[in-house]
């Protein structure tokens, strides 16, 4: 069942898929209609999903569920992926790879891979103070304190 992200506990669990290009307006609207029909629909054992999105930068989509009052489960799971795949085929865009690095580059969003993010690093094109999305992070609390963080505070570290 689709409800507002903010009235989402801080305790519920998110996924963060980080688009390899921005999204046009155009298919940010299709893609909120998409996902909000999703979440309507989506369940876990028959019991419908409290569940919510957001879509950030025009780059990520972030879906959310209170896991208090129902938690996902592996097919729940496995449905979202699933859901997550077929926004991939028809954009024309990689949600599902983990081998790349959004950052914040002055007021653009760049993405690279991580052998580009790491020769970077070595280069001293990014520094321990770039701000990078730690797309780690599990719940809303988190998404709000530890997401948009300097490299030297994430999982990044290791570049520097």
């Amino acid at each position: 069942m689709f409800v507002p992200f903010d009235t989402l506990p801080e305790e519920s669990r998110i996924w963060i898929y980080q688009s390899n290009r921005k999204f046009s307006e155009d298919e940010i609207v299709e893609i909120k209609s998409k996902l909000e029909q999703f979440l309507n629909d989506w369940t876990a054992h028959g019991a419908h999903l409290h569940a919510s999105y957001k879509i950030e930068y025009n780059r990520f989509i972030i879906i959310a569920v209170n896991q208090e009052m129902q938690p996902a489960t592996g097919c729940s799971i496995d449905a979202s992926v699933n859901f997550i795949q077929q926004l991939e085929q028809k954009y024309q865009v990689d949600l599902l790879d983990k081998m790349n690095v959004t950052f914040k580059n002055g007021e653009h969003i760049a993405h690279k891979s991580l052998l580009e993010f790491k020769k970077m690093a070595k280069e001293k094109a990014v520094s321990p103070q770039t701000i990078v999305f730690n797309n780690l992070v599990n719940t809303i609390e988190e998404l709000q304190h530890d997401w948009e963080v300097p490299a030297i505070e994430s999982w990044h570290n290791r570049f520097f």
